[in-house]
């Protein structure tokens, strides 16, 4: 009686995550590197890192992290993870989700860009930054409900990018009332059966949890771009409640 394994001289898993890295390394080269692997712009990405003490302790339960001390190839070099974890942001144009940077990923990124980082921060870093981008999904999908991207398959994730430096309306018109400034914004372009729609999204430092003081504590203002006849329709929509 033959064995499983004389089946197939191939191992099926491991052409799969080959051809998953294919794609992704193809995509990569389509969107400038390293960022097509991850929703975040590393350099705008850095603004908000910094709001993190840097021991801050970030529980892989409260962050839905899959990386924590002695989990996953650790790099030699640096000692940092090279695990990554895949996001629940769909990707358009492709059957895969978004996958976010590992630790080395992330540390090598920020060098390549002239900061200046702590490889212990990594370990910090990295959950703040998954679940901050997890949380902007989710703010985004609650503007496109009833929308009818469900009729197929729900929004995707087409590009995006981040510039701290540059203020939406909205914010310009909050600090002239001596309002909180956000320290990032980034610009995501979502597909919903085949209509692109543009969002933006400001980031502001929230208030401090009480019973985790040294929890990094952020607010997310996403909504739809006033650029298009749809982002104006989906403002109006949500300001009359329907």
């Amino acid at each position: 009686m033959a064995v499983e394994e004389d089946k197939c001289p191939v191992d099926h898993k491991a052409r799969e995550a080959w051809m998953i890295q294919k794609e992704q390394e193809e995509l990569a080269s389509r969107n400038g590197g390293e960022a097509a692997a991850c929703p975040v712009d590393h350099t705008a990405r850095a603004a908000w890192t910094k709001k993190a003490p840097a021991g801050a302790a970030c529980s892989s339960e409260r962050m839905d992290s899959t990386v924590s001390p002695g989990q996953g190839p650790i790099d030699p070099s640096t000692g940092l993870s090279t695990e990554r974890e895949v996001s629940s942001i769909p990707r358009a144009g492709s059957m895969q989700n978004w996958v976010y940077p590992s630790q080395k990923q992330f540390f090598d990124a920020m060098k390549r860009k002239n900061f200046d980082p702590d490889a212990r921060d990594m370990q910090s870093i990295i959950p703040i930054h998954n679940a901050v981008n997890e949380r902007a999904w989710m703010e985004i999908l609650k503007w496109e409900e009833g929308r009818g991207g469900e009729q197929c398959g729900g929004p995707k994730l087409v590009k995006f990018q981040g510039d701290s430096s540059k203020l939406t309306p909205t914010a310009r018109w909050n600090v002239m009332w001596g309002l909180q400034k956000p320290f990032d914004r980034h610009d995501w372009t979502i597909e919903r059966c085949g209509k692109e729609v543009d969002y933006v999204i400001d980031f502001y430092t929230g208030k401090p949890n009480p019973l985790m003081p040294d929890m990094p504590s952020f607010y997310l203002d996403a909504r739809p771009k006033l650029n298009s006849l749809e982002g104006f329709r989906l403002r109006i929509s949500k300001f009359f409640g329907f």
